[in-house]
């Protein structure tokens, strides 16, 4: 039976040089040493210290390869992914770093076979690598395989399930992460992407690409509870801390769409920069932060900051090309912003709104996760 293509997330595939002098609004924070190389199991390069403690992981998709960002220490070391990484994600409990992705081999005959990353009469089977993230450089600790194109991970409150999106045959691979083995499959909408967990853990919200839907799991029953249409090529979603309200970024219509979460239906939309990718909240519920990636052909670069009490963008930031993915401290004080093409993490100080930092990271980081 021959299988429907479908069209993915844009991915930027141009792999400029990644320690190219950008300092953007903020400080640039200069390498003492680079050592990305084939042969090296890890490479270790040592930032000037000053930003909020904990630690941020990057999923470098172009570089198969996870960089760790120690914000204490102000050292970046990058390890092997056995993946080509799209996102990345840390457990509640700060024991267990999930990244999930397709082997180089599998990627790469997805480009050479298909336009835009989707596949065309053949199953790409992808997998969740696990990872201790106070011992990156020993290595997986497990690898498990999900679905078919997977593209976004989470767990549960407790740390005990894991939740992957399977872009191409839509559906949700929940996975016992006791056990390492996948226990179920929920069906979702078309093309499910992004997902976030309710503050609450009951539910999980779905970005469907391709139906313009964010799919409800129910994470007990583990069903699809409800389908709420949102607009066009919805990508990720965010919740308010309160779990009242869910941004869903809208990408080929530069918007980000607001949601009730108790009346199940779409109540705002908010024009933003282009090609908008992923969405996260501060933890006070003030602000929500959306990383603008643009096209292949002309990448965005912003980062734009939209007031909940109002839905209005009350800062527009200067990033660096490409910005993907969006992360916040958990002291709320630091948004950790992804750039694709300038391979890089832009630091940006949520009191003035500016970038403070920009660190280099691996080739191509997508998916960015915040390790308090």
């Amino acid at each position: 039976m021959t299988q429907t293509r479908k069209t993915s997330i844009m991915h930027i595939d141009t792999q400029p040089n990644p320690f190219s002098n950008r300092t953007g609004a903020g400080l640039f924070l200069t390498l003492a040493t680079v050592a990305l190389t084939l042969g090296n199991p890890a490479a270790a390069q040592t930032l000037a210290p000053g930003l909020t403690s904990g630690a941020v992981f990057t999923a470098d998709e172009y570089g198969s390869t996870i960089s760790q960002i120690d914000l204490s220490s102000g050292t970046v070391t990058t390890v092997p992914a056995t993946i080509e990484p799209h996102n990345i994600q840390i457990s509640p409990d700060g024991s267990l770093l999930l990244a999930v992705g397709l082997p180089p081999d599998l990627a790469e005959e997805s480009t050479d076979q298909s336009s835009g990353g989707g596949m065309a009469g053949m199953d790409v089977l992808g997998e969740v690598v696990l990872f201790d993230p106070h011992h990156m450089t020993s290595g997986p600790v497990a690898r498990i395989a999900v679905g078919m194109h997977p593209a976004h991970v989470i767990t549960d409150l407790a740390g005990k399930r894991a939740f992957v999106t399977n872009a191409e045959d839509d559906t949700l691979s929940v996975i016992d992460l006791t056990s390492r083995m996948v226990t179920a499959t929920v069906a979702t909408g078309d093309y499910p992407h992004g997902e976030r967990l309710s503050p609450d853990g009951h539910e999980i919200m779905v970005a469907n690409v391709q139906s313009g839907t964010v799919s409800v799991i129910d994470t007990e029953m583990l069903q699809e509870v409800a389908s709420i249409p949102v607009g066009i090529t919805p990508v990720q979603v965010g919740f308010t801390p309160d779990g009242s309200l869910v941004y869903v970024s809208l990408r080929d219509a530069n918007q980000v769409a607001v949601v009730d979460v108790k009346a199940r239906k779409l109540v705002a939309t908010v024009d933003v920069g282009r090609n908008p990718i992923q969405v996260f909240a501060t933890p006070d519920g003030r602000f929500v932060y959306v990383a603008n990636q643009g096209t292949e052909a002309d990448p965005d670069n912003t980062v734009s900051v939209i007031e909940v009490a109002t839905n209005k963008v009350m800062a527009t930031i200067p990033t660096g090309r490409g910005a993907h993915g969006v992360v916040v401290s958990r002291d709320g004080t630091t948004v950790f912003v992804s750039n694709i093409l300038d391979a890089t993490v832009s630091a940006i100080d949520v009191a003035t709104q500016t970038v403070i930092a920009t660190i280099p990271v691996g080739k191509g980081p997508n998916g960015i996760t915040y390790l308090p």
